[in-house]
């Protein structure tokens, strides 16, 4: 008689089995992942704004009213006197009416940023925030 090789069925199933188990478990981390990496868009464009923001500060002094950027970035005055563009804030998962500006002070220079909700192709639930001490949070859920 022939010895025959192979995996009996039982050991086949015991595989597919495990890898099951394994893909249960590594698609919840993964899409956290995915979007940790989204919001990392916004955090971005949130610190350029914090930058600009700034710098309007240092031009402009303390005594000035920081009103007029104060604000969602798609309102034309807001995003000008920041001396962005209409669209140079425009991602691919964030646009500029995104980002809300308040809480703008002159000493220390500082300014709260919130970014979202969005649902611009596919974007992350929830809302994004530059705290006044440059702290970046995201919460998600209601």
């Amino acid at each position: 008689m022939k010895s025959q090789k192979g995996f009996t069925l039982i050991e086949l199933m015991v595989v597919i089995l495990i890898v099951g188990i394994l893909a249960a478990v590594a698609i919840p981390i993964m899409r956290g992942r995915i979007d940790q990496a989204k919001w990392s868009e916004a955090n971005s464009a949130a610190g350029s704004i914090r930058t600009a923001v700034r710098a309007y500060i240092a031009e402009k002094g303390p005594s000035h009213d920081y009103s007029d950027i104060e604000g969602t970035l798609d309102t034309q005055s807001v995003y000008e006197n920041l001396g962005f563009s209409s669209s140079d804030l425009a991602g691919k998962y964030f646009d500029q009416k995104d980002y809300t500006i308040g809480s703008v002070a002159a000493d220390p220079p500082s300014c709260v940023i919130t970014v979202g909700p969005t649902a611009k192709d596919g974007g992350p639930p929830g809302t994004g925030k530059l705290d006044a001490n440059g702290d970046w949070t995201v919460t998600t859920g209601p």
